[in-house]
């Protein structure tokens, strides 16, 4: 029983750490779905995180409560939507290169967040420490069955939004009128456009959704995990989140499996610690481990992995 209780606890642990990376995959799938290459993931999540932070601490101070939480979030999708409006603005209107764009993006938010904070926070490095963040939520009944339980029934409200998420996407991608002009906008923009397909429209909307969730994603990282901002808060999660988009596919469920991998090497790294061995093993190397298995990961699924057709592509209704 105590070796199921030690695994039940690594697979909880394990959901906790993908829960950002299914945000941020997510919404890396509506926007390439589309057709527009959107590597500024990272920077989303990083506005998302600071956003959370500030607003939920504001809240906190001025009595919200257990409200704050949820502003916080909501505070993350506005940010996160208006850093994607840069992104949207010069990949689709202006043409722009959509990687240059991308890590524009991310250059843009890692500045202005850590200034802003040096600004609000007279001169800290970092947010103040917020008190009403998210607790985990046991559901009843289910919550004490052995092994599943403790492993997934008894999670942070923010797990259990990102796994329906995950099947709202998919019905939306593949069973909705929505889903099926995103997709062709981002296969043949030509012949959408030819059957009266907006597709500019579509893909603002593509990059705007994928700024909300991804801006989720660090907002998640912020009220579950760290309970402040920092320069570090994110440390490359949107970058795996992108590859975990790649790796799935960009699948919804695809991802799902990529983001819960990459969450497992990020628990275990946690689990070795506390044992005996590995005090022997440099730390810098157990927290390279998600990194290195990114690396390792994106280079078996080159040549593997279809992209949408038309990605990256600006749209030229003259060239149609």
């Amino acid at each position: 029983m105590e070796v199921l209780k030690i695994l039940g606890e690594l697979v909880n642990t394990t959901l906790v750490f993908s829960t950002a990376l299914i945000f941020a995959a997510m919404g890396g799938i509506f926007s390439e779905r589309s057709g527009v290459i959107n590597l500024g993931l990272e920077g989303l999540m990083v506005s998302g995180a600071f956003a959370a932070a500030v607003v939920t601490h504001s809240m906190e101070e001025s009595g919200m409560g257990a409200v704050s939480p949820w502003i916080g979030l909501a505070a993350a999708m506005v940010l996160g939507v208006l850093f994607a409006l840069v992104h949207a603005l010069a990949s689709v209107t202006f043409k722009a290169d959509q990687v240059v764009s991308g890590v524009v993006i991310n250059f843009l938010a890692a500045g202005l967040t850590v200034y802003l904070v040096k600004i609000i926070y007279s001169g800290s490095g970092q947010t103040e420490t917020i008190n009403e963040v998210f607790s985990k939520v046991a559901i009843p009944g289910l919550s004490s069955i052995p092994f599943l339980g403790d492993a997934l029934f008894n999670a942070y409200p923010t797990t259990y939004l990102a796994l329906i998420l995950v099947a709202v996407t998919y019905y939306v991608l593949f069973k909705t009128p929505f889903g099926l002009r995103l997709r062709s906008v981002g296969e043949h923009p030509g012949a959408a456009d030819t059957v009266g397909i907006k597709v500019k429209r579509i893909r603002y909307i593509g990059v705007l959704i994928s700024g909300a969730l991804a801006g989720l994603g660090g907002a998640t990282i912020t009220l579950t995990t760290t309970s402040n901002f920092s320069h570090n808060t994110i440390s490359g999660q949107g970058f795996i989140a992108l590859a975990a988009m790649i790796f799935g596919k960009w699948h919804p469920v695809g991802a799902l499996g990529a983001a819960i991998f990459f969450g497992f090497t990020q628990a275990v790294r946690n689990f070795v610690q506390l044992f005996d061995f590995a005090k022997s093993i440099p730390v810098e190397f157990l927290y390279m481990l998600p990194y290195v298995l990114t690396i390792l990961v994106l280079a078996g699924a080159v040549g593997r992995s279809n992209a949408p057709s038309a990605l990256g592509e600006p749209y030229d209704p003259g060239k149609r």
